[in-house]
């Protein structure tokens, strides 16, 4: 019976894990709520839309940077304590993003950046512990989804509650406490053997792992596809997009916000899909190629042939086929020696929020700061979809130079 007994028992590693799904999925929705609000944004900072983005779009730019450190911090105390941290400082982000003030605009984006680059290499590290390996796989793939799904929460959930009276003020403050309520659980029930594993024996030199990982030219490959088609998801579903269709096509808010909110849902749905194919087939490019050319025809439709389905239909096979942008994530994995596979993932992960940082800013200043101005808001939508097929082109163009990886070729 004691046998038994302990076979059955729980491990609190999926706890801990479940734990920090959920600090995923709010970092997701922090991460694309203001894409839904941007004339209030303007209204309470006084200032315009393209001063706006830029304040949107600072949250890149701590989360690539810190991504970096995320890795190395993780696997040498373990996830309990930069899990922790990652949610109070993701809290007090929301908190400064409250206060009506375009300084502390840019310092609440910042720090929710910050906060939020812990949540994923840290779920992957409990899930490590929380399940066989057999089992691991699905346990990561189950995490992305998760925050992907809190993305479309951020943007289809967000819109109505704003649209009952919800002030920005009380809407970033309740964004504010549900973290730290999380981060609460996470310092109660995360345990905390796992600092014992990974402090035992020698430390290697803190930069060791980078030095391998930043020497090996697949490394820079893989972050700039994944950033490439990242950017239609992040910088227009997630920033810009309620703006465009209502400014381009006409749609009315919540329509528009619905439009935007299925590109993350259907990611949620393309990044297993994708990933399972590219097991299926012991392959990984020519996975990556078909997600990208699905892109390029569902925005080449949406953009040039909006009569033929609904921008429902398009934006969700915008979304499943950019769940590609997943598969560099296993290529730079297996490009690079098992003993750094915890610094290849923040690797890329600061490579592909890096491409998103530079892409940003430029894609606001073509066409986000003069949404409002131009005369034919249909071209100026034609065009400003036609930016996206052409990165998606580039990153199509940059994974030829990509090593195969898969099974197929491995062996």
């Amino acid at each position: 019976m004691t046998t038994i007994s302990n076979q059955k028992k729980w491990n609190p590693f999926i706890t801990a894990w479940i734990l920090g799904l959920l600090f995923y999925a709010l970092e997701y929705a922090v991460r694309s709520a203001p894409s839904i609000m941007i004339p209030q944004l303007v209204d309470a900072f006084a200032t315009g839309t393209g001063t706006v983005s830029s304040v949107i779009g600072t949250y890149y730019l701590t989360y690539s940077i810190t991504s970096l450190a995320a890795g190395v911090a993780i696997d040498r105390i373990g996830a309990k304590y930069p899990l922790f941290i990652g949610v109070i400082i993701l809290g007090l982000g929301c908190v400064l993003f409250s206060m009506a003030n375009v300084y502390t605009g840019y310092a609440g984006r910042l720090l929710q950046g910050m906060g939020s680059a812990l949540a994923f290499p840290a779920c992957v590290y409990l899930a490590a512990r929380a399940f066989s390996p057999r089992h691991l796989a699905t346990a990561i793939g189950a995490t992305q989804s998760l925050g992907m799904l809190g993305g479309s929460a951020g943007q289809f959930l967000s819109a109505p509650i704003l649209k009952s009276g919800v002030g920005l003020v009380s809407f970033w403050i309740g964004f504010g406490i549900i973290a730290f309520i999380i981060a609460a659980l996470i310092f109660y029930f995360t345990p905390a053997q796992q600092e014992e594993a990974v402090t035992a024996g020698p430390k290697p030199k803190l930069l060791a792992p980078y030095k391998i990982v930043f020497s090996n030219p697949q490394s820079y490959l893989s972050g700039l596809v994944s950033g490439l088609l990242f950017s239609p998801t992040t910088i227009f579903a997630m920033t810009w997009g309620v703006a465009f269709f209502q400014a381009g096509r006409g749609l009315d808010y919540s329509t528009a916000t619905i439009a935007c909110a299925l590109v993350p849902m259907g990611w949620a749905v393309g990044c297993p899909l994708m990933g399972w194919f590219a097991d299926k087939i012991g392959r990984r490019k020519p996975v990556l190629a078909i997600g990208a050319v699905v892109m390029i025809l569902s925005l080449a439709q949406l953009c040039y042939l909006p009569g033929l389905y609904s921008p429902y239909i398009s934006t969700f096979i915008l979304g499943v086929a950019s769940g590609a942008a997943m598969i560099p994530y296993s290529i730079i994995k297996e490009a690079n020696p098992d003993s750094v596979k915890g610094s290849a993932t923040g690797t890329i992960n600061f490579l592909t929020f890096g491409v998103t940082s530079l892409l940003g800013p430029v894609f606001s200043y073509l066409y986000g700061t003069s949404l409002n101005k131009v005369a034919n808001h249909e071209a100026h939508f034609q065009q400003a979809g036609l930016f996206f097929i052409l990165v998606i082109a580039a990153s199509i163009v940059v994974s030829l130079f990509l090593k195969e990886t898969g099974k197929a070729i491995s062996k």
